[in-house]
């Protein structure tokens, strides 16, 4: 009875084998916020310079995580703050930029 031994998962929200990983579960709310703010300021064309550069960090930051993940939990949460901060990192560059727009 192979079944009889599985850890239960259900209790857990980020790590479904059983053991804590704080630096990863720490990464995936750090990507998520990033990415919300991200694509929450990408709204306003004036913000540009703060959806730019919370959707950059939230990129970089999101791609490390995912470097290190171990469970799928950590991952799905990690796509998600990553897919949120490359919409508000790219409509951030659409209005502006990182450094708020064209020199002349």
């Amino acid at each position: 009875m192979a079944q009889a031994m599985r850890p239960n998962t259900g209790v857990s929200i980020f790590a479904t084998d059983g053991k804590p990983h704080p630096l990863q579960d720490t990464l995936v709310v750090v990507t998520l916020v990033l990415g919300l703010t991200a694509i929450i300021s990408s709204i306003w064309s004036g913000l540009h310079l703060l959806s730019s550069w919370t959707g950059l960090v939230g990129i970089l930051v999101g791609g490390y995580g995912q470097y290190i993940s171990e469970t799928t939990r950590e991952r799905f949460g990690l796509v998600l703050g990553l897919g949120a901060s490359a919409v508000g990192f790219f409509i951030g560059m659409a209005h502006g930029g990182l450094f708020g727009g064209v020199i002349s």
